[in-house]
């Protein structure tokens, strides 16, 4: 992440839920996995984005592509400005073994929603 993008967060419970990174004369909203959510619009329309998307988004099942092109289910386990781990989605199997797999942040285009 460049340290010249500014968290934005919720006002009500401060939880961040992205970036707001200058492009010329104007912003861009960048989500918490690195993504640019805006093109270039003014400060109030960048923050409008990122709080009408929230957070939910993380919830979701994905999906990442793997050796041999193969695709696994995940989730997202955890996201950081360095680091975005995922999860192999277990369906929620009590004793499933646990495998996370650490990608670098922004997001590779190696993972993204999953496809039904």
């Amino acid at each position: 992440m460049d340290s010249s993008w500014i968290e934005h967060h919720r006002g009500r419970d401060g939880e961040r839920l992205g970036w707001i990174r200058m492009d010329g004369e104007g912003f861009v909203a960048v989500d918490l996995l690195g993504r640019e959510r805006t093109g270039i619009v003014d400060w109030e329309t960048a923050e409008a984005a990122l709080d009408e998307l929230g957070i939910g988004y993380l919830a979701e099942l994905y999906e990442l592509e793997v050796e041999d092109d193969r695709w696994l289910r995940v989730r997202v386990a955890e996201v950081t400005a360095d680091v975005i781990t995922v999860k192999q989605d277990d369906g929620g199997a009590v004793g499933a073994p646990q495998i996370y797999y650490p990608l670098p942040f922004p997001a590779p285009t190696s993972l993204r929603p999953l496809r039904r």
